[in-house]
This record gives C-alpha cells, sequence and structure tokens, in this order.
C-alpha cells in the first residue's frame, strides 16, 4: 500500500495492524507536496463528491461505485487545471475545438451585453500546452 505521511498513515497502529495482514507500505518522499497531484486531487474529488458513501459494504459495492465515479470524473467533471475542459476532451484531442466554441459563446455575450462585462472583453480559460507531474530538468 502507498501512503502519504500523514499522522495516521505513520502511525504505529496502523504499522502494525498492516504487518499484521502481511501488507507491505510504501510512503511518498518526505517534504516533497508535489509527488502525485494529480492522483491526490483525484482522491480529494472522490472522497468529496456529493454522493461518496463514506463507507463500502462488499468488495462489489466499492467496484460498483468507482465504475459510475471513474465514469463521471473522466466525461463530465471539468477540471480548472486544464481549462474546465474533461480529461476526455483533453485526450481525445476535442479540447481546442471545444475552446474555440466558448469564445465564439463569450464573443455573442459580449457583442449582446457589453455592459456586463466590466472586465472587458471575455475569454475562456487557456488550454495547458503541457502538464507534468514532475517535469524534468533540462538536459
Amino acid at each position: 500500500m502507498h501512503a502519504d505521511r500523514g499522522k495516521a498513515m505513520k502511525s504505529q497502529a496502523v504499522a502494525q495492524l498492516l504487518a499484521d495482514l502481511g501488507v507491505t507500505k510504501t510512503h511518498s518522499r518526505p517534504y516533497v507536496s508535489n509527488d502525485n497531484p494529480y492522483s491526490e486531487a483525484q482522491f480529494k474529488t472522490l472522497k468529496y463528491h456529493c454522493i461518496f458513501p463514506g463507507q463500502f459494504g462488499p468488495l462489489e459495492d466499492a467496484r460498483g461505485y468507482l465504475r459510475v465515479f471513474f465514469e463521471w470524473y473522466n466525461n463530465g467533471h471539468r477540471h480548472a487545471g486544464i481549462g474546465w475542459m474533461t480529461p476526455a476532451d483533453t485526450h481525445t484531442g476535442r479540447a481546442k475545438e471545444l475552446w474555440e466554441k466558448r469564445k465564439r459563446t463569450l464573443m455573442e455575450a459580449y457583442a449582446r451585453h457589453p455592459e456586463r462585462f466590466v472586465s472587458g472583453v471575455p475569454m475562456p480559460p487557456d488550454l495547458p500546452a503541457e502538464v507534468w507531474i514532475n517535469k524534468p530538468l533540462a538536459a
């Protein structure tokens, strides 16, 4: 099992339980907050999603929930870090097309009611050119 270095995951009681169960444990590197920000963000979204049950019954209950959750997370949930696109939009190459459509919609709204846009001409958020967990250092 891989975990962060939170108090619960480092506690002797948890360590003993895992040892008794024969589970090997690893931890993120100490003082490195960016080990896996995508996994951390996804896990927080999972835990705080409005339909998260809090606890599961049999293993099949958890698997059923996760099938529904990941379908929504990849195809329905719009992520701030990728310009409010879904991961599916980004991975299938639809993001640029959707960005252009959003831009046209905002331009039309601005043309009809410029007084509503006190900060000037609206633009959709930029799409990232690259996404990294830990970008390699340039050689």
